[in-house]
């Protein structure tokens, strides 16, 4: 029998390890499954390329290189590298981040903040124009890119969305600034340290006067032609023309001889290996910081740059797929020797002005650039550099949006905080370290507004058809409404519930609560536990909690965790079209809306008649508090069954004995529970003037709240009778107590 029962069990076992071999093979199928389709994005361009295109991509791709060359130069100048290493970016970027990118207009290139940032980043550790600076740079490209890439392979796109757009203004202001201070001294010929913003600044007033001035003269003419240049036509391409005709210059009065400096003969040839020090563990740490912060602007500057030109074009974009191609180019930038980039605006600009239909139009922008190298690179020995600081420092210049500037700061004090850290920080911090301080703030003031969602009161509108936030507006006496406007997860929790439970001792009256939550996407357990106080908070007050149009997700949570069926009940999560109607019928207390009431919140209660209304008595707000004198519930007790107090009261005006309590709730509250020597004289009869009491009868008013007694003090005050007092806080406050109740004629003991 045991070598039958182990035969009999072993099968199993082989049928369940093959089934789970296959499902292992299934899963990794399914894991790698969109890498696989990110990586064969040009397989796809290509294959569905229209010939039709060919013309207008070509067209664009010319104007496009024409515009990228020059910059190209001039941003690694920026970062102190060689100006081939600017080239040879914008070749290799600007080919694998097209055709592995997601928007067919974009450019990958050096830009200007990235550039200033690798710089940044690497003269702090690094000697800059030393060899090991020009073989770091390539080094953070191809950690910038891996990181990119693994983030896309990954597929958290989204994360872009978590960084502040004023982070990239704060940036982009202080690169800026940075840039073009820096500049200053190529444009004049002037040495200067770039410390910091203010030593530069201080450095340049004091060496002014030793200005060369050719150089000072090639830069201000070049800065004169830009400007004019792109005062007269934005499309012509103001920095080409001012480096041919600044160069020319160079070359026919031999101005190199006179101290000139220029940018030197490029090489020729294709963008060769660079030999990177990959092993270099001691490097890679060093600058793995600006790494970072590279990767971050990188990312939310392409991100933008392609979301604002598919608003144009109308392409649908895929965030990962756009990580995808961002990674491969800065990896693609780093090996074949440039350095990291991203999307340029003014390139993809360019690109899509010039009608750019397909991703092949930036692979031919890059093809020219290539051909440009070749025929065109001997002419950059005479380029000037102060020529090329004059276009920087134009470019700098733009980077300043100050009218956005202006709309955060008085937009948002989060985001005006964000922009102004960025900014300083970026002007006299560690630029790497900037950054991450604006993506750090950014984050925080994420989980701050996630963490604390828009919660408030809200009311029917003046038709009854929509519910608004209307602080000014008198509400329910029995239910209030409250509106959630965010995701309960366990950061915002106690926001949320701190907020209910400050709403129900505010409004004691309001027992009932009714809670919308068609604004709530999600909610997990944390969210169940305060629902669930709120709930048993509700209920422990006499009072009930009811739920409107919960969303599919956090229904979904409601079944999961029984709260529904194990607390609340099905019937008190409502529609959202009669949830007023199911409650003002079925939970309300009509008395209440009648003698109490005066307002009409609701559709349902719009031609209920109202008692509060009577001639000559006063509405509940109008009677004056101090005309009215009160009795706590435990004094009224010992009053009524402790002889000994009789005579303490008497001093205050309640005589030697005891007082005739007069219950002034609807008959059918008094049978509910009422205080055992109390009679039950309706509101309705004390305002109709049927009952007369002696004038000089103690009497003592109870309600369920005191909303009642004090109007019916005020009609029994009217009618001569001004020894009244009211129990304060009605039936809830003696509920509260504990006290004795009788329900109908028998007595239920203490509670």
């Amino acid at each position: 029998m045991s070598t039958i029962k182990r035969n009999y069990s072993s099968k199993p076992l082989k049928q369940s390890t093959r089934f789970d071999n296959v499902s292992k093979k299934v899963n990794l199928r399914r894991a790698f499954r969109p890498a696989a389709r990110y990586l064969q994005r040009p397989y796809t361009i290509l294959s569905a390329y229209d010939r039709q295109n060919l013309r207008p991509d070509l067209i664009a791709g010319v104007t496009t290189a024409v515009i990228v060359a020059p910059q190209a130069i001039a941003f690694a100048l920026i970062a102190n590298l060689p100006p081939e290493m600017g080239l040879y970016a914008a070749i290799v970027g600007g080919i694998v981040g097209a055709l592995w990118g997601s928007c067919n207009q974009l450019f990958t290139a050096p830009t200007n903040t990235i550039s200033l940032l690798v710089f940044a980043s690497l003269a702090t550790v690094i000697e800059p124009g030393s060899q090991t600076f020009v073989y770091a740079a390539g080094l953070m490209a191809l950690m910038v890119g891996f990181l990119q890439l693994l983030l896309g392979i990954a597929r958290l796109g989204m994360l872009v969305n978590f960084v502040s757009h004023s982070v990239i203004i704060g940036f982009a202001t202080g690169a800026g600034v940075l840039i073009a201070v820096n500049q200053i001294s190529p444009l004049l010929g002037i040495n200067l340290s770039r410390d910091n913003v203010i030593a530069t600044a201080h450095g340049l007033l004091l060496n002014l006067t030793y200005a060369h001035l050719p150089t000072a003269l090639i830069g201000v003419l070049s800065l004169v032609i830009i400007v004019s240049i792109r005062r007269i036509n934005t499309r012509l391409p103001a920095t080409l023309i001012a480096m041919i005709i600044t160069s020319l210059l160079v070359a026919i009065f031999d101005l190199q001889d006179k101290g000139v400096a220029t940018i030197g003969q490029l090489p020729v040839g294709l963008p060769p290996l660079a030999d990177l020090p990959v092993l270099d563990l001691n490097l890679i740490g060093s600058i793995s910081a600006g790494a970072l912060a590279v990767t971050a602007i990188s990312l939310v500057q392409t991100t933008a740059i392609a979301h604002s030109v598919a608003a144009q074009t109308g392409q649908r974009l895929d965030s990962n797929q756009e990580f995808v191609g961002q990674g491969l180019a800065n990896m693609a930038m780093g090996l074949f020797s440039g350095f990291a980039g991203s999307g340029s605006f003014s390139a993809t600009a360019i690109n899509l002005a010039n009608g750019a239909k397909t991703a092949l139009a930036p692979v031919f922008a890059a093809g020219f650039i290539l051909i440009a190298l070749f025929t065109l690179g001997p002419l950059t020995a005479y380029l000037p550099r102060a020529a090329m600081a004059a276009a920087l420092i134009v470019t700098a210049v733009t980077m300043i949006d100050r009218a956005e500037i202006r709309r955060i700061l008085h937009s948002n004090l989060g985001e005006a905080t964000i922009l102004l850290s960025t900014l300083l920080g970026t002007l006299f911090l560690d630029i790497q370290f900037a950054v991450l301080l604006g993506v750090l703030l950014s984050f925080v003031l994420y989980i701050v507004h996630t963490s604390t969602p828009r919660v408030h009161e809200v009311k029917p509108d003046v038709n009854y058809k929509h519910f608004l936030y209307q602080p000014e507006k008198a509400g329910c006496p029995q239910l209030g409404i409250i509106e959630i406007l965010g995701d309960l997860y366990f950061g915002a929790v106690h926001h949320v519930e701190e907020y209910i439970l400050d709403h129900a001792d505010r409004h004691p009256e309001q027992r009932f609560l009714l809670i919308r939550m068609h604004n709530v996407n999600d909610c997990d357990f944390s969210g169940i536990h305060m629902l669930e106080n709120v709930v048993k908070t509700y209920r422990d007050r006499g009072g009930d909690v009811f739920l409107v149009r919960p969303q599919y997700r956090v229904k979904q949570i409601f079944a999961t965790t029984d709260f529904v069926k194990g607390l609340l009940g099905a019937d008190h999560i409502l529609d959202k079209d009669d949830a007023i109607t199911h409650i003002f019928y079925h939970i309300l207390d009509p008395a209440i809306c009648i003698y109490e009431c005066p307002v009409r919140v609701f559709k349902e209660c719009a031609n209920l008649p109202k008692r509060v209304d009577i001639a000559g008595i006063p509405h509940d707000h109008e009677v004056i508090a101090t005309q009215l004198r009160t009795i706590k519930p435990r004094d009224l007790w010992q009053l009524l069954h402790t002889s000994a107090l009789i005579n303490q009261h008497a001093v205050n005006g309640l005589g030697l004995k005891p007082p005739l309590v007069i219950d002034v709730r609807e008959p059918r509250e008094f049978r509910q529970g009422h205080i055992a020597e109390a009679q039950s004289i309706p509101l309705a009869t004390i305002l109709s003037k049927k009952v007369h009491f002696p004038a000089d009868q103690q009497i003592v008013l109870v309600c369920r709240s005191g909303r009642r007694s004090r109007r019916a003090a005020a009609a029994l005050q009217n009618l001569g009778c001004q020894n009244i007092y009211i129990l304060e806080g009605g039936m809830q406050a003696w509920e509260a107590e504990a006290l004795l109740e009788a329900v109908g004629e028998s007595v239920i003991g203490d509670r």
